[in-house]
């Protein structure tokens, strides 16, 4: 059986269970870009956005005090209209992921376990590299 035909919270399962193997590395887009090294399908979970999970009040403190501090990154991520997931100093990986016009990718919110999780799925076939 195909692992995306699973329900969603098996696959999340699966792949926390089972990472996909992703590096940093240089980019052209933004310095810093996440690269897999190993080959994706259509909605393959490539990795979870983790972070600090903050109230919408506390992000808003953050965003400022890292503009006042010359933090020029900051990489929070909206889960839904109360929380935050704020991957600054304590995110994984998935913080660097770029943004483009023709993603590779896309976000999806689940719950899994009545908790709210960020995974980045691919959208199309990437090899790797």
């Amino acid at each position: 059986m195909n692992k995306t035909n699973l329900p969603i919270a098996m696959q999340y399962r699966s792949a926390i269970q089972m990472p996909r193997k992703v590096e940093l590395g240089p980019s052209k887009i933004h310095r810093i870009g996440l690269f897999t090294n190993e080959d994706l399908k259509p909605l393959d979970i490539v990795i979870e956005y983790v972070g600090e999970i903050i109230k919408n009040e506390v992000a808003d403190q953050r965003e400022k005090s890292y503009l006042e501090k010359g933090i020029g990154d900051c990489y929070m991520f909206r889960v839904d209209d109360q929380y935050i997931i704020d991957a600054t100093f304590f995110g994984g990986k998935a913080r660097y992921l770029n943004h483009s016009c023709d993603a590779n990718c896309s976000a999806k919110i689940i719950t899994v376990d009545n908790q709210k999780h960020i995974i980045i799925r691919a959208k199309k076939h990437i090899s790797a590299g």
